[in-house]
Order: structure tokens, then C-alpha cells, then sequence
């Protein structure tokens, strides 16, 4: 896999040291683990795009394909400034192993759009969504490649999308792309998907220790689609949100956030920076709050060794993907600080995003309350099994998520075989 910058380096580098533990506590196949180590398909594409100024700009996009083993591939479309090849490798495998545990019939894949959404106007970010669309069309498809929102993306990008690729293959195909609007074929919840799933696995996880989220104490690392989601949730259900951050700033309460307060203010000023019901902290300062639950909700790397010795918190509850390095893993441990993993905690857009796409193909739309109560089941289903494999395997959680993963598509793997 071909590097970006050093920090997306060492993400590539982080998911494949994930998988070499997990190998090694399972004792998997030689031949297996040469299918998974690396990508199957990774595509770059350059954007030629005609922006307002009627200036001509050439903009990168990247499609990675884990594994084509289990079915299609999922995984979500990012426009950040910073998206490198070895960035979607490393997410695209985070993303295999994330369906493979909760069962869903796909690969991991990753993609996206090196670009900054914030310096672009509308039309811009239409031309340069379209135009990503038509030049990775070939290796997309209801059966071949299903993307989602992801950072800087939402059912704005993917409703542009799904048009995209309707007109390229002369129909309209809503299981082309998940995460739509739901006049388009979007399935009710989607977007709070992923944040109302942490909310049930750290249920789950809770429940087990004989509590309840009420009077839990709460810092979210993130205030965007996912943070904000575990916020209102958790605040509904009686828990303390005593810090939140975002890109603007970071406030804390150590009586409580008003989150329905705090969400106002951000829709009125794009930033949690400057709330009246909070005090302002350093951003960076978030993750060491004196708390009972963190919940990094942002981007990936932000629990280092450097600041692992310093969080003051039992539980860490990874709502984005890849936010903690290994070297704090261990501390953490060390600590006795619980981790609920990414591969887990962050499952529930995935899985809201596969009952899109099974009802794109069925044509037929659940409820809510369904969509609602078949996340919260899978995903306690899938944290008893990575609870029992943990006390089976003698491992943390994060690793028994693994191998259950890595055992699951190695099988796949191997039955399917070598071809030809």
C-alpha cells in the first residue's frame, strides 16, 4: 500500500499490527493471512473540475477494496484535505473486520476526495462529487461497491451520487449507495445510525455491571454527526455530558451540559466555542476530563501514548474509527481502563447502512421503531459474542473482536479458495 503522510502511515501500519495479534491468538492459516495483509483493489483517480471562478482544478480521488471474499464492498466516502491512499487502506480494513463481526455480507472498503468542503461553494462540491462518481463507476455497483457518508459527506453528497451512477447505467438504482435521503430511498435513522449504536453497545456494556447510562459521567471528544447523536441520547437517558469538543473549541461542566442547549447554540454558531452553560477548555484538554465514560467521536489517533497515562476515566468508548494507537492500548490495559472497540462500538452505520441496502433492492421501506430495534439487537448480539470470546481467548475486548472477525473471513476465504 502505497503511504500518504506519516500519520496515515502509521494508521496502515496500526491495522496491520491489529491483524498480526489477532492472527497470532487464532493461529490463522499462512494462506489466509496473505489474502488479508493487503488490499484487493485500490484505485486513484484525478478530478479535473471547472470551479466557480471557471478555473480548471485538478482534485484526487481514491477508491480501496479490502476484500472481495465476502460480497460486495461498504465502506464510506470522506472529503478531508488530507485523504492519502494508505489512510482508505487502513480504514478499508478496520471496515472488513467491522462487518465481518456484525455478519453483514460485505467487504471493507474505503474512498473518497482529497479536498477542503469548507473552501468550496455548493456547485463545486456537486461538480467534484459527480465527477468522482463517473470515474470510479466501473469498480461500484449494488453488487460490487456501496459507499456512505463519511467525514465531510452526508445524504446531500450521496443523493448527487446515486444520481450519478443512475444516469451511467440507465435506471435508477437506490441500492447503489447508502445513507440518501429518505425521498430518494434513504432509510429513516440513518444518520444517527452510528452514534445511537455506541449508545447501545456502552448499554450493553453497562448492563453487565449492574448500571444504567443515568448518572454516568460523559466527555465526547467530536459534536458532528456521531458526538452529537451520543450526546442527545445519553443526556436523555439521565447521563451527565460533562465536556464536548469539536474542530471550534471545547467546553466543559462537571454538573452537566444542557445538551439540547448546546445543540442550539451549535446550529446558531457552528461551534460548541464560546457556549454561555459551559466553561471554555483547551481541545486537546477533552480527553483528560475526570469522567466515567469518554467517548473520542472524532478522527483517528487521538489516544497516544502521550496522553493515555493522563485520562481520567474508566471506560473509553470508540465511536470513530482507529482513535486510539496501540502503544495507549497497552497503557490503558495497564491502567485498568475498559476499551469498548471501534470495530464494535462503531458499528451502527453499517448496519442501519445494509438494511438500506437490502431494502433498495426489496423495494421495501421499515419503520423507524424496526430500523430502530433490529441495530439495537444486532449490536448486543455481536458485544455478548466479543464479551464470550474474551473470556474464551483469554484477551481485551478489542482483540476478541478481532479474531472473531479475522476467523470469520479467513474461513470465507478458504472455502472460496485460489482462483485460478
Amino acid at each position: 500500500m502505497p503511504a500518504g503522510t506519516a500519520d496515515d502511515t502509521r494508521l496502515y501500519e496500526v491495522a496491520c499490527a491489529q491483524l498480526d495479534r489477532a492472527a497470532a491468538v487464532i493461529d490463522l492459516d499462512p494462506d489466509q493471512y496473505t489474502r488479508l495483509i493487503e488490499p484487493r483493489r485500490s484505485l486513484v483517480v484525478s478530478l479535473p473540475v471547472r470551479m466557480d471562478t471557471g478555473e480548471l482544478v485538478n482534485f484526487t480521488g481514491f477508491r480501496v477494496q479490502h476484500t472481495l471474499t465476502m460480497g460486495p464492498t461498504k465502506g464510506g466516502l470522506r472529503f478531508v484535505p488530507d485523504l492519502s491512499l494508505a489512510q482508505c487502506g487502513a480504514l478499508a480494513m478496520f471496515m472488513t473486520w467491522k462487518c465481518a463481526l456484525l455478519a453483514l455480507p460485505f467487504g471493507g472498503a474505503k474512498g473518497g476526495v482529497r479536498c477542503d468542503p469548507a473552501q468550496l461553494s455548493t456547485g463545486e462540491m456537486e461538480r467534484i462529487t459527480r465527477r468522482y462518481a463517473a470515474e470510479i463507476e466501473p469498480i461500484i455497483g449494488p453488487e460490487q461497491d456501496i459507499p456512505a457518508p463519511d467525514l465531510g459527506t452526508g445524504e446531500r453528497e450521496m443523493a448527487w451520487f446515486y444520481d450519478t451512477y443512475s444516469h451511467a447505467v440507465g435506471h435508477a438504482e437506490p441500492a447503489c449507495v447508502t445513507g440518501k435521503p429518505q425521498a430518494l430511498g434513504g432509510t429513516p435513522g440513518r444518520k444517527e445510525a452510528t452514534g445511537l449504536g455506541v449508545v447501545f453497545v456502552l448499554e450493553a456494556a453497562l448492563e453487565r455491571e449492574g448500571k444504567v447510562p443515568a448518572g454516568q459521567r460523559v466527555a465526547i471528544q467530536g459534536f458532528g454527526n456521531v458526538g452529537a447523536v451520543v450526546a442527545a441520547e445519553l443526556h436523555a437517558r439521565g447521563a451527565q455530558v460533562v465536556a464536548v469538543s469539536d474542530i471550534g473549541g471545547a467546553v466543559a461542566a462537571p454538573e452537566g451540559i444542557d445538551v439540547p442547549a448546546l445543540a442550539g447554540w451549535v446550529r446558531e454558531h457552528g461551534s460548541v466555542a464560546g457556549f454561555p452553560g459551559a466553561a471554555a477548555i483547551e481541545r486537546d484538554a477533552l480527553l483528560e476530563v475526570d469522567c466515567d465514560v469518554l467517548v473520542p467521536a472524532a478522527r483517528e489517533g487521538q489516544i497516544t501514548a502521550a496522553n493515555a497515562p493522563r485520562l481520567r476515566c474508566r471506560l473509553v468508548v470508540e465511536a470513530a474509527n482507529g482513535p486510539t494507537t496501540p502503544e495507549a492500548d497497552a497503557i490503558l490495559a495497564e491502567r485498568g481502563i475498559a476499551l469498548l472497540p471501534d470495530v464494535l462500538a462503531s458499528g451502527g452505520g453499517v448496519t442501519v447502512s445494509y438494511f438500506e441496502w437490502v431494502q433498495g433492492h426489496q423495494k421495501y421501506v421499515w419503520t423507524a421503531e424496526e430500523i430502530r430495534e433490529r441495530l439495537r439487537s444486532q449490536l448486543r448480539d455481536a458485544h455478548s459474542r466479543v464479551v464470550e470470546a474474551s473470556g474464551q481467548l483469554g484477551v481485551d475486548q478489542r482483540t476478541a473482536a478481532l479474531c472473531l472477525a479475522v476467523r470469520r473471513v479467513g474461513e470465507a476465504a478458504q472455502l472460496r479458495a485460489v482462483f485460478p
